[in-house]
């Protein structure tokens, strides 16, 4: 193995958009490893003990926060950037208090992405008058700080929210359109 080699895993249950990032970060100088889901996640970071981890905040419906903790165990040097299409100032707080070097909004450039895995300083952006989230912004981050709370488990989320289990599952299924810029 190359000791130059920047090994990245990318945790993100968008099939496309991950396998978009892969190709971009590959040219780019990164051997790439792939997963989908929360335990593909954990046993790649096993399997390829990555030096970077970029973590994609919603996991099909699970909070990707809930990874930030077993991935620093296994991997204790691997630099996290959480990438989340529900940006606030909330939950990037709570991503770096948990241990992630760094967050990023989706859409996110491939250069931004990049800066993030390398930079160690950390920028928080600004909620400015004209950035006011939309109430369905702010029920998106309700729900996902209430299931990191709950450690993902849906119906334990569901019962704090008083809200139907099914119901909780459409909201979470629910996914904004992604733009990505290569």
């Amino acid at each position: 193995m190359n000791p130059h080699e920047m090994r990245l895993l990318i945790i993100d249950d968008d099939d496309a958009y991950r396998e978009v990032l892969s190709r971009s970060l590959g040219r780019r100088g990164f051997s790439v490893s792939l997963a989908g889901s929360l335990d593909e996640g954990l046993a790649a970071c096993r399997d390829h003990d990555p030096d970077y981890v970029l973590l994609d905040l919603n996991l099909d419906g699970q909070s990707g926060l809930s990874l930030i903790q077993p991935i620093l165990d296994l991997a204790p040097g691997a630099r996290i950037v959480v990438l989340t299409g529900y940006a606030s100032i909330q939950t990037a707080v709570g991503a770096l208090r948990l241990g992630a070097g760094h967050y990023l909004p989706k859409p996110a450039s491939v250069a931004d992405i990049v800066k993030a895995l390398l930079e160690d300083e950390v920028d928080i952006p600004d909620d400015g008058p004209d950035d006011r989230m939309t109430v369905r912004h702010l029920e998106w981050e309700y729900i996902q700080r209430m299931l990191a709370e709950h450690d993902g488990n849906i119906a334990a989320t569901a019962r704090a929210l008083k809200m139907h289990r099914r119901t909780l599952q459409r909201k979470l299924a629910k996914k904004r359109p992604l733009a990505i810029e290569v």
